[in-house]
């Protein structure tokens, strides 16, 4: 005999009706004006909510950009780890997998330079960082298997070089000197390191 699934209580729709309409706030704010341009007070207002709730949700606006950003994340990799399937290459299976993570960092470039920072330098242990860096680690397991299509390339190996990718590609969206570049301008950068790492 199945049960049926408990109602859910007013109490946890108003919850999730406030958590919404912050990730929606947050998400266009930050779009229009980038993440430092932008107060909390300004999100909560457009959230129709105290700001003491919104930091019921997310203590700082770093776990507010991870918030919005991890979604955005997420949908990259799950459009390069279609896309490199289709790709028969090593390399170019590798950056089918990084150009939607580029294209998606270069949306709005203050919020993508941040993001990264906030998840690398931020505590580990708060839950929006922990899900970034676990979109992370699912990223390295996608161009692990892309480099393990080449059977000189070990797993574990392929581990390791995916892991090298992974900072070739944080490094080349975040850099300072990289503010200016066009997303093609990235992938050639990255392309041309990635390819230094593959067997000859």
């Amino acid at each position: 005999m199945s049960v049926a699934p408990r109602p859910v209580g007013r109490r946890e729709r108003n919850k999730q009706e406030k958590f919404d309409r912050i990730v929606a706030a947050a998400t266009e704010l930050f779009a229009e004006h980038g993440v430092d341009e932008v107060t909390t007070q300004q999100i909560a207002d457009k959230a129709d909510i105290g700001t003491g709730t919104l930091f019921l949700y997310a203590k700082t606006k770093g776990e507010l950009l991870l918030l919005v950003q991890n979604a955005k994340y997420a949908e990259a990799l799950k459009q390069g780890r279609a896309d490199a399937e289709t790709v028969p290459g090593v390399l170019d299976a590798v950056m089918a997998i990084v150009r939607p993570i580029v294209e998606c960092n270069r949306t709005q470039i203050d919020n993508g330079r941040t993001y990264l920072r906030e998840m690398v330098f931020g505590d580990p242990e708060e839950p929006r960082r922990s899900a970034a860096l676990a979109i992370v680690a699912q990223a390295e397991e996608a161009i692990a298997a892309a480099l393990h299509r080449d059977e000189r390339v070990t797993e574990g190996d392929a581990a390791t070089l995916a892991h090298i990718v992974s900072a070739v590609m944080f490094l080349s969206t975040a850099a300072s000197v990289n503010i200016a570049l066009s997303v093609e301008e990235i992938m050639q950068d990255i392309r041309r390191q990635v390819d230094v790492l593959l067997p000859r």
